[in-house]
């Protein structure tokens, strides 16, 4: 995770947050380190036993209130109380006025004080929703990931097993590519794993004997996805007479993400095999089994079912003497 500071927040965000530089951006890179937001109503009035300096401040109408009911000295000394605990940055919501003593210690102190013209909710929501994105657990793997019927199919296994060539058939049935080579992941705070392109990668796929081709180009802006969230990996494996394959789908496997256990269907390759259909239907099965409709389990109840029947017919033959 690239290093999140205060410089790169206030250009990230200076236009959709619409804010306003009041104090001074100070020349080093200034980290921030905490994903949560804090309003320091309680610091601003002395009592600072449970701040934590690594957060982020927001004032709002009521501190900024508070602010403005206090003499000019008092309005220094307030906010000198909370800069002295070393918080990163200071935000001013729904575009308030700062009292002048406010701003006049800021710029001596080389502090960042940015001001917001939204509401401080609004203003709170927004920017705590751009950290998690930030602070998200992000990792990157060697995969194609395909969106299927709604449902993010990740395809993995050795270089040269045909996964690009599987989402290119995918593509060409009216699906959509999301990435190709690399997938970057990154974990959300509702342990959602949501798969992305590298940019330099954006939406090509590499053909063997065929070379890299433009995937927006060819088939136009229903091929592709910027996002898509990760709900099942689909593992290619050279064919092993050896190896004891799932037939009856009875055991469910799963496979562990940044921390996140998501299905894992394991498909056995060999020639002729049309990877493409199975790809289809392991998609439309998972949406099933979402539904609540197992068909591994309707199949061994059926099973269970006739051999009980069978049972009964069996019992009442041996009993009936007449």
């Amino acid at each position: 995770m690239a290093e999140v500071t205060v410089q790169s927040l206030y250009e990230e965000l200076r236009e959709p947050l619409l804010l306003d530089l009041l104090g001074e951006m100070p020349e080093v890179p200034v980290p921030i380190t905490a994903r949560d937001v804090h309003r320091p109503g309680m610091a601003l009035m002395g009592f600072a036993e449970n701040f934590r300096p690594q957060r982020i401040q927001v004032l709002g109408e009521s501190e900024t209130a508070y602010l403005n009911s206090l003499d000019p000295q008092q309005q220094r000394l307030t906010v000198q109380r909370v800069l002295d605990l070393n918080p990163p940055v200071i935000f001013i919501a729904r575009d308030q006025d700062v009292p002048v003593p406010v701003v006049e210690l800021v710029r001596e102190r080389g502090f960042p004080l940015i001001r917001s013209a939204l509401p401080a909710m609004e203003f709170q929501r927004e920017l705590a929703r751009h950290l998690d994105r930030l602070f998200a657990p992000r990792m990157e793997v060697h995969g194609t990931l395909v969106d299927v019927y709604g449902v993010g199919l990740l395809f993995t296994g050795r270089s040269g097993i045909g996964k690009s060539e599987c989402a290119l058939d995918l593509i060409e049935r009216g699906h959509r590519l999301v990435a190709d080579d690399i997938v970057e992941i990154t974990r959300t705070s509702q342990d959602m794993l949501i798969g992305r392109y590298r940019e330099v990668l954006r939406h090509h796929l590499e053909i063997r004997g065929v070379g890299v081709i433009d995937v927006q180009a060819i088939f136009g802006i229903r091929s592709i996805r910027m996002q898509k969230r990760i709900e099942v990996e689909v593992q290619l494996q050279d064919w092993d007479e050896k190896a004891d394959y799932e037939r009856v789908g009875m055991e469910d496997r799963f496979t562990e993400i940044l921390g996140v256990n998501i299905p894992q269907v394991i498909v056995p390759l060999f020639p002729g095999k049309n990877i493409t259909v199975i790809s289809e239907v392991i998609a439309l099965n998972f949406m099933l089994k979402i539904y609540g409709y197992d068909a591994a389990q309707v199949l061994n109840e059926r099973i269970l079912d006739t051999m009980r029947k069978s049972d009964r017919l069996r019992d009442y033959l041996e009993q009936d003497r007449e």
